[in-house]
């Protein structure tokens, strides 16, 4: 942990962990100022996490949080007064410091002269041919197919975290089967070569402007924006889950440090009540809620524990899953595993402690009342959106998410911005598949645009793919399109078409991490090149 002092009593960094509250207490600080909103990396702790830490440790906690360009007059004050009231030293963190630094900046500014109001930049933004927000799999793999394209291109990628992730992975950590660190590469290393790496944070879209500003205030122009910033997790809107995630048996595979203690609860659990639980949709990889469940009961099947274990699937939704023809093959693992499957149900509150959790009655016959339910293990699906500062942006639907063509994946309104991966209106299921087929549609269109090519387009037919682990050794692969079209990518005959086989679990096992690492990633369009249509 790198801290930096702006005063005699307070020092920022970047995000901290509970492990190092310890230490700033013995360098003094009474006080924590936390002034980075939740769920805006994937393996970062929640507030509410770190606010039990804090107090076991006898400190002081405050949670201010600030969306990456939008320092408030009212943030700044309440920190002023923290500052003014803290008994020792004080320390505040964001993402990597900056948030707090500016918060204390604004601070000071209000406490010398309360009208006075920070002066606009007025540097020349700096410019690039490409800008791609967001240094995900879609983002990286767009510039990627760029590059491949046009080796020469001047691209960007604004990015702020230091760690990329093979989240498709984590469910396969959850089950024992891959390790957390095997998921996890450095975000320098894969960034290419030839590509800007931006180590920031988007605040604003200024699309008819053709720039985006940076958290920091800085400008970067463009003549095409690629938007690939990913989804958000919201843990926050089902009451109490925040302050019980990694204890008490409660536990999600979609977090890097939280899909090992999944496996640990799995491996420890005798007997019992498992929940396993589904939000309304989209989600990210909408089949992962159930392969939790058929890689937990698996496991405890082969080790003659299910028939001491009550197994609940409980589903918002109103089937086990949206595309008919995989409906089938996973009913009869329902029942191999005898789950009790509950539809129309959806999680709203989670006392940890008690090991108590509330369902409320949803869909089309439901009553709104709320099921009251016992576990000892329960694993939980959060509620997802689009990231905040996308919601509030010029490029968002009513919806929130980034409004482009389904087939073209460019924006409705601003002709030279694009949309690649989980966070746009597009239909289709949100997997890392969806966006290998995705960015060198993406990479394509922008190259015709270049080209003043008008009779020419690359179009998504909403592919996506979700290998289903319906117990270890086989894989239920789904792969379709919009209005569940059945996609496969080989032949049916190889795959069994919509049953369980070996091979799709060799593929998911041994075969997937390296086609996302070494193909997808670079620009290698393996199963992926995209079919141009001409007017």
């Amino acid at each position: 942990m790198d801290t930096k002092s702006l005063s005699e009593t307070l020092t920022v960094s970047g995000q901290i962990t509970a492990k190092d509250l310890a230490a700033l207490k013995q360098q003094g600080v009474t006080t924590i100022i936390n002034n980075r909103p939740d769920g805006e990396q994937a393996d970062q702790p929640t507030s509410k996490s770190l606010e039990r830490a804090a107090k076991n440790l006898g400190l002081d906690y405050h949670f201010i949080p600030v969306t990456p360009g939008s320092i408030t007059d009212d943030g700044a004050s309440e920190m002023g007064r923290i500052l003014h009231e803290a008994e020792g030293k004080v320390h505040a963190f964001c993402r990597t410091g900056n948030r707090s630094s500016l918060l204390y900046k604004r601070a000071q500014e209000l406490s010398l002269n309360p009208s006075e109001k920070p002066s606009s930049g007025t540097a020349k933004p700096v410019h690039h041919t490409v800008v791609v927000v967001g240094g995900g799999s879609a983002g990286i793999a767009t510039a990627s197919s760029l590059l491949k394209r046009n080796p020469s291109l001047d691209i960007a990628i604004i990015e702020p975290k230091d760690e990329h992730y093979y989240q498709p992975g984590w469910t396969m950590v959850g089950g024992g089967v891959f390790e957390a660190l095997d998921t996890r590469r450095k975000m320098a290393d894969l960034i290419p070569a030839k590509v800007k790496w931006v180590k920031a944070s988007v605040a604003t879209f200024q699309p008819e402007q053709n720039k985006v500003t940076l958290e920091d205030g800085r400008e970067i122009a463009y003549d095409y924006l690629v938007a690939a910033p990913g989804l958000q997790l919201d843990f926050d809107q089902i009451e109490g889950l925040s302050e019980t995630l990694g204890q008490n048996g409660v536990t999600t595979n979609y977090l890097y440090d939280l899909a090992p203690y999944t496996w640990d609860l799995v491996q420890n659990l005798k007997q019992g009540t498992a929940i396993f639980t589904q939000p309304p949709m989209p989600i990210k990889c909408a089949g992962a809620p159930q392969k939790a469940m058929y890689l937990s009961a698996d496991y405890w099947k082969r080790n003659g524990r299910l028939k001491n274990i009550d197994v609940k699937f409980c589903n918002t939704g109103g089937v086990i899953f949206g595309v008919q023809d995989y409906v089938p093959a996973l009913t009869k693992y329902l029942e191999r595993y005898s789950v009790e499957a509950n539809y129309g149900e959806e999680l709203v509150k989670v006392d940890g402690p008690n090991q108590k959790a509330w369902f409320k009655s949803v869909g089309e016959n439901g009553t709104g009342e709320l099921i009251e339910r016992s576990f000892d293990m329960l694993h939980v699906v959060p509620p997802q959106s689009a990231p905040d500062f996308i919601k509030a942006s010029p490029l968002a639907a009513e919806s929130g998410w980034i409004d482009v063509d389904q087939h073209t994946l460019q924006h409705i309104r601003f002709a030279n911005v694009y949309g690649v991966g989980d966070a746009t209106t597009t239909p289709n299921a949100k997997t890392m598949a969806a966006a290998r087929k995705q960015a060198p549609i993406v990479a394509t269109n922008i190259i015709f645009d270049m080209q003043n090519k008008t009779n020419a387009r690359a179009n998504y037919d909403g592919y996506g793919a979700c290998p289903l682990t319906v117990e270890r050794g086989k894989v239920v692969l789904a792969e379709f399109g919009y209005g569940g079209k059945l996609l496969p990518s080989l032949p049916t005959w190889m795959l069994k078409g919509t049953k369980p086989t070996r091979l799709a679990w060799f593929m998911k096992d041994s075969l997937l991490p390296g086609v996302y690492w070494n193909q997808m990633l670079k620009g290698k369009e393996f199963l992926a090149k995209p079919e141009i249509t001409l007017k």
